[in-house]
């Protein structure tokens, strides 16, 4: 049986004349910093000071024994980042330039010093970029020159650390007779019976050897020969239970085994978890233009969608419980799709595993992003090889539902001035429509593909034609106001967003003895977006007055302004299914402490928007939207079952006075959007009336009221006359609850502000006079109600 022998100690980092301890997996950095040579660059401007890192050649270094009992010993490397050479004793087994493949060397017999130098992945780029000429890009790194991380050349949320090591897993493979080189698993559904079809392939050191698998699933067990160095073993498993995304069904796994045997005696052995379910991608043109609808099992799906960025800068730091922790983060927050963006990486099993196992879709770009990228070698064939091994590798997984070409490229090639710059030179084109397409056609044939995001469907219409395909919206975000979303309806919205600061407790760690302001110096150096703080305030100006001088209320409202800001998005785009399709928020997590875009910030902690998300993404929405005839209320369900119920509108004064009232009845059908129009006498009048809408459900549909509300102001928060807020502030079993002596306009608990472990339960609410909320918090090891009061923040009247 084929052994393995983990190299994960005792490796050393030669740093200049002297060695330092190092982590495997890990990266130079990493390893600097635990030795104390360079400071933590996440905190203040600590990034600055590193720079030098990324400019130097680096060699690990480790003792290899041996010799072995079996035939063949192989040296394997999960991962290598990113140019290396690799030598045993002296003699050179190989050298790399991929950081999103693996490597096997035979050692067989050998033993002695194992040697990886990796050279700077500048000095690379650029080599490469004098063979194969100038191509643009979005930033002026040179990332688009090797297969690496984009993102850890910088971007406009992430720092410039570019690193080096060994980032994944390293192993010493013993094996005799044969090995499994490759198992490439189809699992599908025919007709209720769940068919898996393993093709597999073989290395040998015996030729002569007859070889047989057997596999195993759920119970069903079949043989098959290998001829030669592959063969094929096909099971079918009566009555499979489906797999389904989170609020559609459950997530059943079914354990696949198969074993290489040679007569009797098992050589090597590939295990897997599968799930059967079959997934299309609807791209059928009609009146609207063209389509872009994610159809599982048959059911047709609103996305509910996040972006994912690595969730940290040094991705050997990411393990199996802190990915497991962010994705039940995004599942907490009603997502059911994930967008594996094109400027990071192939993630490790331990992501989509966990992605099975909650139910969520995982749409995977291959790692291109926001440049033009040569197709000359060595690069093409690196394209191809890393693209093969990384189909193979995630396909045992139902939660992967999409493959994706590339970030943006295909937009930038028309509309970023790349067309005439590249004068007919090669910009990848020729991977998006020709190598991964063909790629996942031959070997993934189970999943759809789509060529990029944005991307209309053919160069027949503008790549980010919202029309057509899917669409990104950052127009609102540069240059306009975010009640703008509200001007169009894309088929499907893959990206769109607002930026907001962190919370104040990770702002308080990673610039420790700074005063905050929004212009201090490690607040600008922790907004990598180009004029990043004067959108903020342009998007803040729009509806409130900017604060002078007072951070603690700029912070509140620009994380306010983000939650809000998504929420028009949202809430017009979902009111308009089945036309709009989906949305994915960009995006989810950050690699670092920053000013993003993202909901949870890089320490994890929990930003306003987040909260919002779960709103947004409920099952159950109530959203109030101008129609052609005037304001309408629009009834989003999601959910399997009707929701059918009385919806109750109150036209109100800002001093809480009731100035009108009506009662509507509400049929909406599952997954489904119900419109009913607003009666006229009920459209508020002026600054200091707004409209309130609360669903009565019915006891059949197994619903709540809770959190159904929706609100309507018609002008912004700047313009209306809102009394001085009054409330009063209690503790409760878990939390506080807060009582509204007057209209209290998104009150929002900084938990963070009370200790730095502290998290809420709850994002903005707004609470009409003589309203209650019970806010819980967890993490407070001091419950006190006047320190609650203090990280309490709402809306107040402009002075």
């Amino acid at each position: 049986m084929l052994e393995a022998s983990p190299l994960d100690d005792g490796w050393i980092l030669r740093h200049d004349s002297d060695t330092l301890p190092a982590t495997v997996p890990g990266c130079v950095h990493t390893d600097l910093m635990a030795a104390g040579v360079i400071p933590d660059p996440f905190l203040g401007l600590g990034e600055t000071e590193v720079a030098w890192v990324a400019r130097r050649d680096w060699t690990y270094e480790r003792q290899l024994g041996g010799p072995w009992g079996q035939e063949q010993t192989d040296l394997v490397f999960d991962g290598l980042d990113t140019v290396a050479e690799i030598s045993l004793d002296g003699r050179l087994l190989g050298t790399v330039r991929n950081m999103h493949r693996s490597y096997r060397f035979d050692v067989t017999g050998l033993s002695g010093r194992l040697s990886v130098r990796f050279l700077s992945a500048y000095a690379e780029a650029e080599a490469v970029r004098g063979r194969v000429g100038e191509r643009p890009a979005a930033y002026a790194e040179p990332y688009q020159y090797l297969r690496k991380m984009a993102c850890s050349f910088g971007w406009d949320w992430g720092p410039t650390l570019v690193t080096a090591g060994i980032w994944r897993p390293v192993r010493l493979e013993h094996w005799s007779t044969a090995r499994i080189a490759r198992v490439r698993p189809m699992v599908t559904v025919e007709e209720g019976t769940g068919v898996v079809e393993l093709a597999v392939e073989v290395e040998r050191t015996r030729v002569e050897a007859p070889l047989a698998v057997e596999a195993t699933v759920a119970g069903v067990r079949t043989r098959a020969r290998i001829e030669g160095a592959g063969g094929t073993v096909r099971l079918r498993v009566p009555d499979a239970r489906l797999w389904w995304p989170r609020g559609y069904g459950e997530q059943p796994l079914y354990d696949v085994e198969l074993k290489l045997l040679h007569g009797e005696d098992a050589l090597d052995v590939w295990r897997r978890r599968v799930g059967f379910r079959t997934v299309e991608l609807d791209r059928r043109p009609d009146a609207h233009g063209t389509g872009f609808t994610l159809v599982v099992n048959g059911e047709r799906l609103f996305a509910r969608g996040v972006n994912w960025i690595p969730d940290d800068v040094f991705p050997s730091r990411i393990t199996r419980e802190r990915y497991r922790e962010r994705l039940e983060q995004a599942a907490g927050a009603g997502v059911d799709l994930v967008r594996v963006w094109g400027g990071g990486i192939y993630e490790s099993e331990d992501f989509y595993d966990a992605c099975d196992e909650l139910g969520l879709l995982v749409w995977q770009d291959f790692p291109f992003a926001c440049a033009a990228y040569p197709e000359e070698q060595p690069l093409r064939g690196e394209v191809e090889a890393e693209a093969r091994e990384n189909v193979v590798r995630l396909m045992p997984h139902p939660s992967l539902v999409l493959w994706n070409g590339n970030n943006e490229n295909l937009w930038g090639f028309r509309d970023w001035e790349w067309e005439p710059r590249l004068a007919g030179d090669s910009w990848g084109e020729g991977y998006y429509l020709g190598v991964l397409p063909r790629v996942v056609a031959e070997l993934d044939p189970t999943r759809p593909y789509t060529a990029g995001s944005p991307w209309s469907g053919s160069w027949e219409h503008h790549p980010n034609d919202p029309a057509h395909g899917t669409h990104h919206s950052w127009e609102v975000w540069n240059r306009e106001d975010y009640a703008d979303y509200r001007l169009s309806v894309p088929r499907f919205v893959a990206e769109f967003g607002w930026q907001a600061p962190p919370a104040y407790s990770t702002l308080r760690r990673a610039l420790p003895g700074e005063e905050l302001a929004p212009d201090s110096p490690g607040m600008l150096h922790h907004q990598k977006a180009d004029d990043g703080n004067g959108k903020l305030e342009r998007g803040l100006e729009r509806h409130f007055a900017v604060p002078d001088g007072d951070f603690d209320r700029w912070h509140y409202l620009t994380q306010l302004n983000q939650a809000r800001a998504v929420a028009a998005g949202i809430e017009h785009w979902r009111s308009h299914w089945p036309v709009c399709a989906g949305t994915i928020v960009w995006q989810l997590n950050d690699c670092w402490p920053v000013t993003s875009w993202a909901a949870i910030d890089g320490d994890g902690r929990e930003k306003p928007l987040y909260h919002e998300l779960r709103r947004l993404y409920a099952d159950r929405l109530l959203t109030f939207q101008e129609g052609d005839g005037g304001l309408v209320l629009a009834a989003v369900n999601q959910a399997a079952g009707n929701w059918t119920g009385a919806l109750v509108l109150r036209r109100m004064s800002v001093e809480g006075e009731v100035l009108g009232r009506a009662e509507v009845e509400l049929a909406a059908g599952a997954r489904s959007v119900a419109r009913v129009d607003v009666p006229r006498e009920l459209t508020p009048l002026g600054p200091k009336e707004f409209l309130v809408a609360d669903a009565v459900v019915s006891a059949d549909t197994g619903a709540t009221a809770e959190g159904l509300r929706a609100l309507h102001f018609p002008l912004p928060d700047r313009e209306v006359p809102y009394p001085a807020p009054r409330f009063e502030v209690a503790l409760a079993p878990g939390g506080i609850t807060v009582r509204a002596r007057t209209l209290v306009r998104d009150l929002l608990l900084q938990a963070d502000r009370l200790e730095p472990g502290a998290r809420t339960d709850r994002g903005r609410v707004t609470l009409l006079p003589g309203e209650e909320v019970t806010i819980g918090v967890r993490g407070w090891k001091t419950p006190d109600a006047e320190t609650a009061r203090s990280a309490l923040y709402c809306v107040e009247p402009t002075r």
